[in-house]
């Protein structure tokens, strides 16, 4: 695994007039070539950590492979000298990514890019159905989650520049959190690590993400069988459309004691 933070100096100033230099620590951002079959099939820029999640949480995200037994095998390519090729064999019988799909592209850090291209599109193409999951939450529960999350980020604390992803039980128990410089790909990197312990359909839990809940990461959540998808800042308009279609509950500005509840407010109980 590479570097996760890198020290770096800079020049420290105030209004005051005050002046130095001193060593920063920053979240390392590489790109991260991933490969089906030796065939290069996108390009992510990530943190480096639980590769192997990031790219099983994006391939299921993407309906490549819809559990554990889909992944044949997962390894760094020899042919490059840093980790950062990461090439998957897909079990026998499964089908392999088309052409279409293949981006030669980079795909950033700030924002995932969904391939499917509307709401019907993944309307069809729905591997589990969330509408009907029994899990109920009380405010108060939810109104713990952020301070949670925030105590479990340890490479936040060292460098405020990750988003970060956390899987919770009913209870508000931490089942997973997984940090990295994109929202998206926290995200995957959580989805992945429940689809290669055989977690799937994540029924019953709460996904809580640091940053906004955009179209991607609900699309992410609900491919996932995630009930409920927890947000400290704002939904996009297309986030919660997609969640309102799938029956999720989809909670935003959770912070302190407050926070808006825009889909499946049935699972609130007040």
């Amino acid at each position: 695994m590479g570097r996760i933070t890198v020290r770096r100096p800079v020049l420290r100033l105030s209004t005051s007039g005050t002046r130095g230099r001193r060593p920063d620590t920053l979240a390392v951002e590489e790109p991260l070539e991933i490969r089906v079959a030796g065939k290069p099939l996108t390009i992510t820029m990530r943190t480096p950590g639980h590769d192997f999640d990031l790219v099983a949480g994006f391939l299921a995200a993407e309906g490549v492979i819809a559990g554990a037994g889909d992944l044949a095998t997962m390894r760094y390519c020899a042919d490059t000298e840093e980790q950062n090729t990461l090439d998957v064999v897909l079990a026998p019988g499964v089908t392999p990514p088309d052409d279409s799909m293949t981006r030669a592209f980079t795909t950033t850090s700030a924002c995932g890019v969904c391939g499917k291209s509307s709401i019907e599109a993944l309307r069809a193409d729905r591997p589990y159905e969330v509408a009907d999951d029994p899990l109920r939450l009380t405010p108060g529960l939810l109104a713990e989650l952020p301070g949670r999350l925030r105590k479990a980020q340890r490479v936040f604390d060292r460098t405020g520049g990750l988003h970060a992803a956390g899987l919770f039980d009913a209870d508000g128990g931490l089942l997973a959190l997984r940090e990295d410089v994109g929202r998206h790909n926290a995200v995957d990197k959580v989805v992945g690590w429940a689809l290669r312990q055989g977690r799937l359909p994540l029924t019953g839990t709460v996904l809580m993400v640091s940053g906004r809940a955009s179209f991607e990461l609900t699309q992410k959540a609900m491919t996932a069988g995630v009930p409920v998808l927890a947000a400290v800042s704002a939904p996009s308009s297309l986030a919660v459309d997609l969640a309102e279609d799938a029956g999720m509950t989809l909670v935003g500005f959770l912070r302190g004691e407050t926070m808006n509840v825009y889909t499946g407010a049935e699972r609130i109980v007040l």
